[in-house]
């Protein structure tokens, strides 16, 4: 199955999803014995390893639970098994004792961090100092365009385009341009790759929009249509 035909089926699927919900939901409206729901009608279902995406901005975020376990290939580098564990670790709870957070935009903040959990050096232009919500931090070190431009420039890392995923490990960085208006506006790193060949599919964890294994395909066909996916490999 290729990956242009895989990613159709999952709209399909979503979609198929999608209109059953809302006939289950004329059904019980129709009913009149049926007693009105107490809950959020807004709030989604997050999937079982995700945290749901919170609309209000928080200094410190709710214990999502454990990290889901996974099996990290022994090929993987050692630095990229630490960067890995430590995405792992925080995804939901965050590292609020050694880290500032960025209330409603910390996915680069978070990743940065993960990249001095590999055995990066923070330099004069991708730096972070303090803790919580007071804390100073440079351009690169919490923006999706302003890294990228610091990982072309530095060399810390090599720019590869959706098309190369043969070539992404796990540990490495993934970017996305939700509106291809030609800069970045979300990152994570990867945390798990399946498949070969043009079945590939890769998944990422990051923060914002909390995710511990979120796949890329469905990131930019379902969650963000017409979305472009680029990644960062990471010697």
């Amino acid at each position: 199955m290729t990956r242009r035909f895989r990613i159709g089926v999952v709209v399909l699927v979503v979609v198929g999803l999608v209109a059953g919900t809302a006939a289950l939901a004329a059904m019980g409206s129709a009913d009149p014995s049926a007693s009105s729901s107490t809950g959020d009608p807004g709030k989604a279902v997050a999937a079982p390893t995700e945290a749901a995406a919170t609309s209000a901005p928080r200094a410190v975020p709710a214990d999502g639970g454990d990290p889901v376990a996974v099996d990290v290939p022994a090929t993987v580098s050692t630095g990229a098994q630490a960067q890995v564990a430590y995405m792992l670790a925080h995804w939901t709870n965050y590292n609020t004792a050694d880290y500032g957070v960025i209330s409603d935009n910390d996915c680069v903040n978070f990743t940065s961090q993960s990249l001095i959990e590999r055995g990066w050096e923070m330099d004069d232009e991708w730096y972070s100092d303090g803790k919580g919500s007071s804390f100073t931090h440079s351009s690169p070190w919490i923006s999706s365009t302003a890294f990228r431009n610091y990982l072309a420039e530095s060399g810390r890392a090599t720019a590869l385009t959706d098309d190369q995923r043969d070539l992404v490990k796990i540990g490495d960085v993934a970017q996305f341009d939700w509106d291809n208006s030609g800069d970045r506006d979300h990152t994570g790193v990867v945390t798990r790759i399946e498949g070969s060949g043009e079945d590939i599919e890769i998944f990422y964890a990051g923060h914002t929009d909390d995710t511990d294994f979120r796949s890329v395909d469905y990131a930019i066909t379902v969650k963000h249509p017409g979305a472009t996916a680029y990644y960062w490999s990471i010697p």
